[in-house]
């Protein structure tokens, strides 16, 4: 079975976690309120959507058991088929056009007949600047080396062949610096409508010159197959819905947002980056899929591809890390709990150093024991309140990186805090132990009630 949107929404169908929404309703803040409404028990899919032809769906994936579902394997698994993706990228299968006809070339439109009004794009939330595309994979090549880079931005819809784009100072922008250095425009194509493990690989947190797609690759046990746009020397997925192509302008800039965003605040208007649509190509009866900002949808895609880069880097100060949780209080950026079996006087900091230096986004670190359930924050409270003396056991690091979206931050400059919550090596373990019942967790209490 091929992995493709399709394929993943028939088997949420068959699971009863897809609501089907056969009214028409406006992608003007009624979509996102009903897809929210429903989220995170179930997804949206909206048959009707008013000024478009097309069906939207969201809410593909808003549990991290859901996201590894889509994959074949539990959660537990799926981060260590993470990690080994991260460290092993499989090489994509391009096809030529011998092997088509392909879906995804059904509709071609250029030149004049470019419209990004065919899509339902929405507007999310009530101060939002206007219609977004959020669940668009972003897809470049870097000039000097012409590996593809891929990631998610969010594209502001201008008019009917330009996006307003926000590249933070991350890969994207890394790579269209270099064009525009030359006063070059950077080609682009935005695929959308993909299985959802494409979004997450598009979300791993790498060095520059690592093809996101060979990691989804990876991550699905086969090459991933692309084929060749239609007019930008760049390849996307075979089994996409829609593929908007363009160029980043270079030396251009537009005011764009404010936008809703992943900490539930508005990112502000300010001048930002331009693409210029060239071809639209989508296949018949396509689906467009939108990702609601700040839903677990939104935060999970971020949270478990970075979950396992924090990982491997923390592995690399201390290999007794047990596991790690970005909270989606967070957004699942700023909040870190690990769980650790320290061994030894001083472990806990070591591993809160290399949170901090696996991202800038990584603002506040809490360390805990194994007994501590760092999914409950409930749990992680109480090893704050019980096991924490403020003079000791908290450090702050002043004016370091941080993310520009945090509206706590001085323009993307942020102080960062660690907090050891793990008994001390030096005290006795028992003061600290946690009440316990004997029988408690085999104990049914339906027979008790009967």
């Amino acid at each position: 079975m091929k992995p493709d949107l399709r394929n993943w929404l028939s088997e949420m169908d068959r699971q009863g976690i897809m609501k089907h929404i056969s009214r028409e309703v406006s992608p003007i803040n009624e979509l996102a309120a009903v897809g929210k409404k429903l989220e995170p028990e179930y997804g949206a899919f909206f048959e009707h959507v008013e000024g478009s032809t097309m069906p939207v769906v969201t809410g593909l994936m808003t549990s991290r058991d859901r996201m590894a579902m889509s994959l074949g394997m539990p959660y537990e698994e799926l981060l260590s088929r993470f990690s080994k993706a991260l460290a092993e990228p499989l090489p994509c299968k391009v096809l030529g056009a011998e092997e088509g006809p392909f879906a995804i070339k059904e509709n071609i439109l250029t030149g004049a007949q470019v419209d990004l009004g065919i899509l339902p794009a929405c507007l999310h939330h009530e101060k939002d600047s206007g219609r977004y595309l959020t669940a668009a994979l972003c897809v470049v090549k870097d000039p000097d080396t012409g590996i593809r880079n891929v990631c998610i931005h969010r594209h502001e819809v201008k008019d009917r062949n330009h996006l307003g784009a926000l590249l933070l100072p991350r890969h994207t922008n890394q790579i269209f610096s270099k064009a525009e250095a030359e006063g070059r425009p950077l080609e682009v194509a935005l695929a959308i409508g993909v299985h959802p493990s494409l979004l997450l690989a598009s979300q791993a947190t790498t060095p520059l010159g690592v093809d996101e797609f060979e990691i989804a690759g990876a991550l699905l046990g086969e090459p991933l197959e692309l084929v060749k746009c239609e007019t930008v020397d760049l390849e996307v997925p075979v089994e996409s819905e829609i593929i908007i192509e363009g160029r980043f302008l270079p030396n251009v800039r537009e005011n764009e947002g404010p936008f809703g965003e992943y900490p539930k605040t508005y990112g502000p208007k300010a001048p930002r980056h331009v693409i210029e649509v060239t071809a639209i190509t989508y296949r018949n009866s396509a689906i467009y899929h939108t990702i609601i900002p700040a839903t677990m949808e939104h935060l999970l895609l971020g949270g478990i591809s970075r979950e396992a880069s924090i990982m491997q880097v923390i592995r690399q100060a201390t290999p007794n890390v047990r596991k790690v949780h970005i909270t989606p209080a967070s957004g699942c950026r700023y909040h870190v709990v690990i769980q650790l079996d320290q061994k030894h006087e001083g472990e806990a900091k070591n591993a809160m150093f290399a949170a901090f230096t696996s991202s800038t986004e990584v603002k506040h670190v809490v360390v805990v024991d194994p007994d501590i359930d760092i999914y409950d924050m409930q749990d992680v409270e109480w090893a704050i309140a019980n096991r924490v003396q403020a003079g000791r056991d908290v450090f702050i690091i002043r004016d370091a990186m941080g993310n520009k979206l945090d509206p706590s931050s001085r323009g993307g400059v942020s102080d960062k805090m660690g907090i050891d919550a793990t008994i001390p090596m030096n005290d006795k373990k028992e003061r600290f132990q946690k009440i316990h019942i004997h029988g408690y967790e085999n104990l049914n209490l339906d027979d008790y009630l009967k």
